[in-house]
């Protein structure tokens, strides 16, 4: 597995946290991991011009 550096803006870091203290996620890491590869189901199963706009956040 390797490793990836990221910045993520307070608020929604802090959000992922509510997640793993709810037991949502065991781990921040996992919570970010099962958010990649939900973007990338999207992006393989949706028609190109429905795809979500990934990069406005």
């Amino acid at each position: 597995m390797e490793r990836v550096t990221l910045r993520i803006p307070k608020q929604q870091i802090e959000q992922v946290e509510r997640m793993v203290d709810t037991g949502e996620f065991p781990n921040r890491s996992e919570a970010i991991r099962s958010a990649v590869r939900e973007m990338i189901n999207e992006q393989e199963t949706e028609p190109r011009e429905k795809n979500r706009p990934w990069a406005k956040v």
